[in-house]
């Protein structure tokens, strides 16, 4: 089969591999979209890739070409999601559906090959099978639509208060969704890009702000009402957004940090003591994954596109690239803000 293969910093090939095949409890995916996850990017234009050659890639859309034994081949022509962890299943973090944690794990796409290749083999267990009427494009959102809701579910999400979220990426705009899927009162958007802020509010933001603007803080107060939200995620990852999601936190509040450092974090005394003083709940979320595996994360997901409530459309999207042009877009990432919205991939052309 053809791959992208890295094979150093900011070496990637594409070249002829033997493709895989599935073993028992396993299926062949034949690879119709792939997204790139922001992970990615130090693994090609940095030293982030754990070994080389490897095939990236762990945002994949596809449809069951073949399966291995024990699996029932009625799987074969299904159009499915390919959750990337691979727990041993057997641990104790495993036993109690904290898959995320499992000290064992391997990974599709970063700890053995991935979807930048036309075939990709998984376990059964790591598909989510999608109804014939959602695109391939939409299915390579699934992994970061999971992401955000497992976040939304991880800081014990009931609905019903005012929502914000900090940061209007990818995962931002799915965390907005979901809020609003699940019951928020009203939810506000924070940016420092207009296109997305536009994004946010044509998906059914109540309200989004600029940060970068005058007075901000003191406006989405005052659009609040003044005594905090009910729930803040942080999802971009940046010493800025984090301080402020203490600043904005209600009394009681749920406050969840999607997004991950890459950068030392500080706070002063008087915003770290604002934990103290509100008494709201901080908590990290990592990945995506709950038990029953892959968890309610993927199948709330799959349902959702299904039937229009979760959005995807092409202001989510800055491309669709064939494997031979891969380097030629991770160079765009050289460039800061250049890159307007998820890189796809499509190994196997389609005509959708």
């Amino acid at each position: 089969m053809k791959a992208a293969v890295l094979h150093g910093q900011r070496d990637v090939r594409v070249e002829e591999i033997p493709a895989p095949e599935p073993g028992p409890g396993e299926a062949l995916v034949r690879v119709m979209m792939t997204g790139v996850c922001g992970s990615d990017i130090p693994r090609v234009l940095s030293d982030g890739a754990h070994f080389y050659p490897l095939v990236l890639g762990h945002e994949i859309a596809g449809e069951v070409a073949a399966v291995g034994y024990s699996v029932d081949p009625a799987l074969v022509g299904q159009r499915v999601a390919v959750a990337p962890l691979l727990p041993c299943h057997d641990c104790e973090q495993c036993r109690l559906g904290h898959y995320s944690q499992c000290p064992n794990y391997s990974f599709i796409g970063s700890r053995v090959n991935g979807g930048l290749a036309e075939y990709v083999v998984a376990p059964v267990r790591n598909l989510t099978v999608v109804a014939d009427s959602v695109p391939f494009r939409d299915i390579a959102f699934f992994e970061p639509s999971t992401v955000a809701l497992h976040g939304v579910r991880h800081v014990g999400f009931t609905g019903g208060e005012d929502v914000i979220v900090l940061g209007a990426g990818t995962i931002g705009l799915f965390t907005m969704q979901w809020a609003r899927i699940l019951g928020a009162a009203r939810v506000a958007v924070v940016d420092v890009n207009p296109a997305r802020l536009a994004t946010a509010a044509a998906f059914g933001a109540d309200a989004t702000f600029d940060s970068r603007e005058p007075d901000f803080l003191a406006a989405v107060r005052a659009w609040q009402g003044g005594g905090g939200f009910g729930y803040v995620f942080e999802t971009a990852g940046q010493n800025a957004t984090m301080s402020l999601a203490f600043q904005l936190a209600g009394s009681h509040a749920g406050v969840c940090f999607i997004g991950t450092s890459h950068a030392d974090l500080h706070f002063d005394h008087a915003t770290f003591e604002l934990m103290n003083r509100k008494e709201f709940r901080l908590t990290g979320s990592w990945m995506s994954y709950s038990a029953p595996f892959p968890g309610p994360e993927w199948s709330l997901t799959a349902e959702c596109v299904a039937d229009g409530r979760l959005r995807i459309t092409d202001d989510l999207i800055h491309g669709t690239y064939s494997l031979e042009q891969v380097m030629e877009a991770f160079e765009l990432f050289q460039t800061p803000g250049a890159v307007t919205g998820k890189l796809l991939f499509a190994p196997n052309p389609t005509q959708e």
